[in-house]
């Protein structure tokens, strides 16, 4: 959870003391009286609380507060008195007073309340895969996507949301001539604009739907997302649509640009769970492999995925003495050992099997959070709670963020029930009976270009 700024947030309300003049006493006299004046320190106003807040404090604000609804500029850290007027009806929103600074207590909430509606959505910074283009996309409304040379397209089911990534060659661009370009796309009736010099922003109506355009260039080439959403579907996705404006960043560069390049050479952990050489594991970590390895068994190929859970099944053939794990569930899941095998470079090249402790704290969509991550090559490997049965399969994800933080890992656990819906579905009969799960474990090698 976003750390909370609250301390940042707060009024400075001492009051001055009372100076009190008086001369010293002297015998056999009346000691003057002299009237006393209290000194009151000037309050800060909400702009002056704002500015007093570090840059990566303003941009997690406003970002918090688009994503409840009650900030629709652009999201730069720049205080404004939009920036204000928006925290004061969120105040006013959740039944407080409308002081424009935020109490230690209404910053937690708000900081929460975007969390939630993240996973509502299926947020996640994703790089589109012909320009390299950095864009927010929440992955439950356009589920479905479709890449091309010009760009890719994320739709929902029905159409009533899309998102585009358009890329084109134009001679001599500037922003102006190219907002004034969208303006006369057929059907628009802009109602907002706004021109910089490095990137432009329309919005309004295009026929029956609303639109938002965002774009930039860099040299000759143009990149413009545009978002289209049913009107019904504002109270949703406008909140979403800000967020994704703060996150794109057509030409991206540095550590915020979107996850990691892939290795050439990835390790991961498989979990053996068929005497005939099924083993289930990190599906991330078997993508794009020119060669899938299973350490001191041989080639691999990849038979099934679920994009959903981000797990995968390999499959070896002619391999002996495989000991499949027991994948019978347990009930305990607050604590667990993850039971895998480090990269090499974590642990001098070697592949000895090894097992850490995680912490399970349950969060939405039926996953659970783990901490602290493991090691880097653990990503597949068995989680085993307290009884000694298999809970689920750890993973590693990188986090992006849209904003100043680098890149982070965080670990999750597919739980036991959603791998073996996994294996039903695709006709893996799960006959593991050993109980040791460092002995059915595997390390998977994934070679890229």
């Amino acid at each position: 959870m976003r750390s909370m700024l609250a301390a940042t947030l707060m009024f400075v309300t001492a009051t001055g003391a009372h100076a009190q003049m008086s001369t010293p006493a002297i015998p056999g006299t009346t000691p003057k009286t002299v009237q006393t004046v209290p000194i009151r320190p000037a309050l800060q106003t909400p702009s002056e609380t704002a500015d007093a807040m570090g840059q990566a404090e303003r941009l997690s604000l406003q970002s918090d507060l688009a994503w409840v609804g009650q900030y629709n500029g652009a999201i730069t850290g720049d205080v404004s008195e939009r920036m204000v007027n928006a925290i004061k009806e969120y105040q006013k929103a959740k039944g407080g007073k409308p002081t424009g600074v935020l109490n230690p207590q209404e910053r937690g909430a708000l900081a929460d309340t975007p969390r939630k509606k993240q996973e509502s959505v299926g947020w996640k910074i994703t790089l589109e895969p012909t320009s390299g283009a950095r864009l927010g996309i929440p992955g439950k409304l356009v589920p479905q996507q479709s890449t091309d040379a010009n760009g890719s397209k994320w739709t929902s089911p029905t159409g009533t949301v899309q998102v585009i990534l358009s890329r084109r060659k134009e001679a001599g661009p500037t922003t102006a001539k190219l907002a004034e370009q969208e303006k006369k796309e057929a059907g628009r009736k802009v109602d907002y604009t706004v021109v910089k010099p490095d990137f432009f922003v329309l919005s309004g109506l295009q026929g029956l739907k609303k639109f938002y355009v965002r774009g930039a260039f860099k040299g000759d080439e143009v990149r413009i997302m545009t978002i289209l959403y049913d009107q019904a579907t504002e109270n949703t996705v406008e909140p979403v649509v800000i967020a994704m404006s703060s996150a794109f960043a057509a030409f991206p560069a540095g550590p915020q640009a979107g996850p990691p390049p892939r290795k050439t050479v990835e390790y991961g952990t498989g979990i053996v769970v068929t005497d005939d050489g099924v083993i289930v594991t990190d599906r991330a970590v078997t993508d794009g492999c020119l060669a899938l390895t299973i350490a001191g068994f041989g080639s691999a190929d990849r038979i099934a995925e679920d994009r959903d859970r981000d797990i995968a099944l390999l499959h070896i053939y002619g391999a002996r003495g495989l000991k499949p794990l027991s994948l019978a569930g347990g009930a305990t899941k607050t604590n667990v050992d993850i039971v895998g095998i480090a990269d090499p470079q974590n642990q001098g090249g070697g592949s000895a099997v090894s097992s850490v402790k995680g912490a399970v704290a349950s969060v939405s969509g039926g996953d659970s959070a783990l901490s602290p991550a493991p090691a880097v090559g653990f990503s597949g490997s068995p989680a085993i709670d307290d009884s000694g049965k298999f809970a689920g399969i750890a993973l590693l994800k990188p986090v992006i963020v849209a904003g100043p933080a680098a890149p982070t890992v965080q670990a999750v656990m597919v739980s036991a029930d959603a791998v073996r819906d996994f294996l039903k579905a695709n006709n893996v009969t799960a006959n593991g009976s050993a109980t040791d799960a460092k002995a059915a474990v595997v390390r998977v090698i994934c070679v890229r270009k």
